[in-house]
C-alpha cells in the first residue's frame, strides 16, 4: 500500500496567501501543498519567489 496522499488546498486560501505575499496563485498553491500546515516555511517560500 502507498501513501501516495498530495495535500490540496482550497483556492480561497491560495487566493489570500498569493495576495499577501505578491506572487501568482498558481505558485501560492504550489506552495501550500508542498509545505501544508508549516506556514512558516510556507512564507520563506514565497519570499523567495517574490524576490
Amino acid at each position: 500500500m502507498t501513501d501516495n496522499v498530495q495535500a490540496t488546498t482550497s483556492l480561497a486560501e491560495a487566493k489570500v496567501f498569493a495576495k499577501k505575499h505578491r506572487i501568482d496563485i498558481e505558485d501560492a498553491q504550489k506552495i501550500l501543498d508542498e509545505h501544508g500546515d508549516n506556514r512558516k516555511a510556507a512564507d520563506k517560500a514565497a519570499r523567495r519567489i517574490a524576490a
